[in-house]
């Protein structure tokens, strides 16, 4: 069998190439391989490694995703319970054929709201040099900019992208667990699968993220929509994650995580959605293989995540500068699922 280290280390060096700095993990079975290359940046020395900490963008909706699994095992809230009843006393929350927006619409970006909050976009482009286009984006803000949020289709009808979806979905789990969206991610994923360097709060050794011209850039805090996309961590960190998706977490996260992949909707013949992960199965000649995905993106940082529960196989590729992994990580892990089908 191929050596892990030498696949990582391979993806690595390539994606340095364009990337200030990356860190590439590869997981097969019982074997996982963490190799850096490049610059953490901010005069820092040395490679990245498994324990620096990269924002990791919209990856943060598997964990909003997971968070909402355990409170519905729990019997905290439903899958189908309408997201008004999670919000505070007197918000109203836009519908359309006489359907309601539910938990589970949030979670699969089928609950026909747009990809961003109201206004945002026109803000952006009145501002395009606003370091961090999510800074307002407050609760309060939301709130009061959904009653008049215009909906693309019948919620449950078709799969339409949302941070705004996503990140209502946080705020909404949050308020019914009586707490804030990092507590709640603390409580439910975090501490049951001892993930110390994952969490909204930036810590003093997040590396310095970069534009696609390599240039360094501020850090993005989203405020409001943190279940969208708010979180930072860590590859060591995320191959815990994962290796618990490939069945090898403990006990009291195995039924919600089945929830997440029990539960899907159809993008086209060869495409789904789970409850935050995004499924495909290969075409018998590329091998067949299921792979379920997400990645993700913020002003300077870019990272993939991808998994095969049936060869027990993953992938996560961290990079700080905005410029997509995508191509690697689905490489690797092909490369990685091959193999395992070879063995």
């Amino acid at each position: 069998m191929t050596d892990l280290g030498d696949l990582a280390r391979r993806t690595a060096d390539r994606l340095v190439e364009r990337h200030v700095g990356v860190v590439v993990a590869a997981v097969a079975g019982d074997g996982v391989a963490i190799r850096g290359a490049g610059s953490p940046g901010g005069g820092r020395s040395g490679p990245p490694g498994a324990d620096t900490v990269f924002e990791i963008g919209s990856v943060t909706k598997v964990f909003t995703s997971l968070a909402l699994a355990r409170l519905v095992v729990a019997g905290a809230a439903e899958l189908d319970e309408p997201l008004v009843r999670l919000l505070p006393k007197g918000t109203a929350v836009p519908s359309r054929g006489g359907t309601e927006i539910t938990l589970r619409h949030l979670a699969t970006h089928t609950s026909g709201l747009p990809r961003l909050p109201k206004g945002m976009l026109l803000r952006a482009l009145l501002r395009p040099s606003t370091p961090d286009p999510y800074a307002g984006c407050t609760a309060d803000v939301l709130l009061r900019g959904l009653p008049t949020t215009r909906q693309a289709a019948t919620p449950g009808h078709r799969f339409r992208y949302s941070n705004l979806g996503a990140g209502l979905l946080g705020l909404a789990l949050a308020h019914r667990a009586g707490t804030d969206y990092q507590s709640l991610i603390d409580r439910e994923i975090c501490t049951p699968l001892g993930l110390g360097d994952t969490g909204v709060t930036r810590p003093a050794l997040l590396t310095q993220g970069h534009t696609a011209r390599r240039r360094p850039t501020p850090a993005w805090d989203l405020a409001g929509l943190a279940g969208a996309g708010g979180l930072r961590s860590t590859a060591a960190d995320l191959v815990t994650f994962l290796r618990a998706q490939l069945g090898s977490g403990p006990d009291g996260l195995a039924e919600a995580i089945a929830l997440t992949r029990s539960t899907e909707h159809l993008r086209n013949p060869f495409a789904w959605i789970h409850l935050g992960w995004l499924g495909q199965r290969l075409h018998p000649r590329q091998g067949g293989h299921l792979q379920l995905w997400h990645n993700g993106g913020t002003g300077g940082f870019a990272s993939f995540t991808g998994f095969d529960p049936e060869r027990r196989v993953a992938v996560v590729v961290l990079s700080n500068t905005r410029r997509s992994v995508d191509a690697a990580g689905f490489e690797l892990l092909r490369t990685l699922q091959n193999t395992a089908a070879a063995a």
